[in-house]
């Protein structure tokens, strides 16, 4: 059974002549890496008697996808999962999450928005697991840092970590503020990896009306299409791995390291840089790489 109450480790690294904290929320648990764990702590932790199944919706790579194939496994409850499209060569060649979540039972419907439920034994998961009980594993996250915060005499501390929904951040800074008595509490820092800054600010809203629990938005300068192959995502990718020993998620964290080093500002005081797991997607990322890149 997962248990997130065991703090994930925190290493030091250096990467590009910049000394980082890691918070290594990618070793919490196989299935439920990172911000999955987090995010659906709440399910793993409470009984739901009525429930006999889950529907969900997203991409056809989701890593929220297989965590929640891997949870319905679990408690023995049917899996829908709706997506706008799946690509021929994946349909034909099942890798990665989707073919994980296949083989843990996941039925598939494609080209039809997913209905929500009026059922009440139907358990509905917004995409990436974005909803309000997803608060409830990461205010864990939240005490773990101020644990660490204070045991290592560190006053004033950026967090950094790229964002899907934004869900993890956006609750990550929420339970930081209401948490500090005292001093100053962290601040989180975010980029958008699927939309623009407007969609991620929309998703903090549909969450949480309330402003001042908002992190602070960055971007760089050039448009990023979500999924979009890279070769600047894939050469620091490999960097950062030949560099801190650390494999990171091809999808998320390059972009996001890309877009910390681009404001040094942020990395004028102690940074905390969260790895939020979901490297299975790289089965099917680094093929692709391959593919178009020959790397």
């Amino acid at each position: 059974m997962l248990d997130v109450t065991n703090p994930s480790p925190i290493d030091i690294i250096t990467f590009e002549g910049h000394s980082f904290f890691l918070k290594r929320d990618d070793l919490l648990h196989l299935d439920f890496s990172g911000n999955k764990a987090r995010k659906f702590h709440y399910f793993l932790e409470n009984d739901f008697p009525d429930i006999t199944k889950i529907v969900s919706y997203g991409s056809a790579q989701s890593n929220a996808m297989y965590s929640l194939s891997v949870l319905a496994k679990m408690r023995g409850w049917k899996f829908e999962y709706y997506v706008e499209h799946i690509a021929e060569y994946l349909v034909d060649n099942p890798h990665g999450n989707y073919k994980a979540a296949l083989d843990n039972g996941m039925k598939v419907i494609v080209g039809r928005v997913a209905p929500i439920p009026t059922n009440e034994n139907v358990l509905f998961i917004e995409e990436g697991g974005r909803q309000k009980e997803a608060e409830y594993g990461i205010k864990l996250l939240a005490q773990e840092i101020v644990y660490w915060q204070k045991e290592n005499d560190i006053e004033v501390l950026n967090i950094f970590l790229p964002s899907g929904t934004g869900t993890t951040a956006l609750f990550l800074q929420k339970c930081l503020l209401k948490r500090q008595s005292h001093g100053t509490a962290p601040t989180v820092y975010t980029n958008p990896c699927v939309g623009d800054s407007a969609y991620l600010k929309n998703q903090f809203l549909a969450l949480e009306v309330n402003e001042k629990y908002h992190p602070i938005i960055l971007s760089l300068d050039k448009k990023h299409h979500f999924g979009k192959l890279y070769k600047d995502n894939y050469k620091i990718w490999l960097k950062l791995q030949q560099e801190t020993g650390v494999v990171f998620d091809l999808l998320y964290d390059p972009l996001g390291w890309r877009t910390l080093l681009a404001h040094p500002e942020v990395m004028d005081k102690p940074t905390l840089y969260i790895h939020q797991g979901g490297v299975l997607g790289n089965e099917s990322m680094l093929p692709r790489y391959k593919r178009k890149y020959g790397v």
